[in-house]
């Protein structure tokens, strides 16, 4: 395997084909520039009655071509192709998505596909019925199965009155699938990301839950859900089938992934209990509440005037994590082959935050613990530092990076764990 590529300073080409959802793809455009990367812009001919060249100038800082008989002399349909790190078209009409297959290269955008090196995603936008035809799910597939990344289509409102599959992703979730895939482990031979997740299924809790006090407050935690997210995309561009528990998360929903949302640790747990006995793999990235107030008060509490602040009893709340590992040892049929945990600590007057994720490892008994240290500030940011742990709680690995960067470094260590995983309780 070559080593994954940052966003940042990489050579990036983007596709615009031929439907009314190009004008999604400026602000892909602007994302991938804002992050740092070198974009070209190659629309296709009919692409250019949505959005014209200029915008594609402006926005990327690069002169538009959009013929193979443009820049001759530089061969610019082969050169652009090989030294692109990374091809992203937006959208993929069923059109384009059927000359992709076939290698035909009668324009310049497929021309480049055609040479291309590094990793290519595809994100497709057409109506429902072209979406789900036989011809275009058969394209799809073989485009897949040559290592290209076709991300799965949102379902809304489509063209006029119609709505179903075959919606654009939003520009949020395009730019995070692709940098998923740009960050993942390559394949020598093809360029492509390594498919070692290929139709394993992932089951990732993601965010903060929060605990109801009345109508108007509750006990919540810092936790934005941006790792759990990361965790998804680098599955999902793995090849894994992920399913996001997602607590009170405002992120859009990685592309393909399917997202059941929750707010409270009780309906954490009654979610990740329904779900994890169809899962191979499950990641605890959610900062689930270890304390919820004993009663809801149905009323707003109201602040009196001579009277002091009100009590409000706490209970604890199920311990999802450990109480999925007890549950694999008693169903060995139904259990994920795998369990990884999360544990974010802040160190105490006689041991190190360490030796207290050290501890949890060994008392929580999953296949591999996360630590984070929280006085490194993790909540919110986009980087990440974190130590992996075994059930033992001794080192097995160190990730420090972007988010997305650790999930694919807590996935590196999963991956030959799925193969031969002895279950404890």
């Amino acid at each position: 395997m070559t080593a994954a590529r940052a966003l940042a300073g990489a050579r990036v080409i983007v596709g615009v084909g031929g439907g009314i959802a190009a004008y999604k793809a400026a602000h892909v455009v602007r994302g991938l520039v804002a992050s740092g990367a070198e974009v070209r812009v190659i629309p296709t001919a009919s692409s250019l009655e949505f959005v014209g060249a200029a915008t594609w100038e402006a926005l990327s800082h690069h002169r538009v071509i959009t013929s193979v008989f443009e820049d001759v002399d530089q061969v610019a349909h082969v050169r652009l192709g090989q030294e692109a790190e990374l091809v992203l078209v937006v959208p993929a009409t069923a059109d384009l998505l059927a000359r992709v297959r076939m290698g035909r290269a009668d324009d310049l955008l497929a021309a480049t596909l055609l040479v291309a090196r590094g990793p290519v995603v595809l994100a497709p936008a057409m109506h429902t019925e072209m979406w789900l035809h036989p011809a275009t799910v058969e394209n799809v597939a073989v485009l897949r199965a040559r290592g290209t990344t076709v991300l799965e289509p949102a379902v809304g409102r489509l063209t006029g009155p119609d709505t179903g599959p075959g919606r654009l992703p939003e520009p949020e979730a395009i730019l995070a699938a692709a940098t998923a895939v740009l960050a993942a482990p390559r394949e020598d031979a093809t360029g492509a990301p390594v498919r070692d997740l290929q139709g394993v299924r992932v089951l990732v809790s993601a965010g903060g839950t929060r605990e109801e006090i009345d109508p108007v407050r509750y006990i919540a935690n810092h936790s934005s859900g941006k790792q759990g997210w990361a965790l998804a995309h680098a599955a999902l561009a793995r090849g894994a089938q992920v399913t996001l528990v997602a607590a009170n998360v405002e992120l859009e929903t990685p592309p393909g992934a399917e997202r059941v949302d929750v707010r409270s640790a009780a309906e954490l747990a009654a979610a990740v209990a329904e779900q994890r006995g169809q899962a191979d793999l499950l990641v605890m990235a959610a900062a689930v509440a270890d304390f919820t107030p004993t009663t809801r008060s149905a009323a707003k509490i109201k602040k009196v005037d001579g009277q002091d602040a009100p009590a409000i009893p706490l209970t604890r709340t199920p311990d999802v994590l450990r109480g999925s590992v007890l549950a694999r040892g008693e169903d060995l049929g139904t259990a994920p082959r795998v369990i990884v945990g999360f544990a974010a600590e802040t160190g105490s007057e006689h041991e190190s935050s360490l030796e207290l994720a050290r501890q949890k490892a060994r008392r929580k008994g999953a296949d591999l613990l996360v630590f984070n240290d929280l006085t490194a500030g993790v909540f919110g940011a986009d980087s990440n530092s974190v130590r992996i742990l075994d059930a033992e709680g001794a080192d097995v690995g160190e990730v420090t990076g972007s988010k997305l960067h650790v999930a694919h470094g807590v996935l590196d260590q999963v991956v030959p764990l799925l193969g031969d995983v002895p279950l404890q309780a």
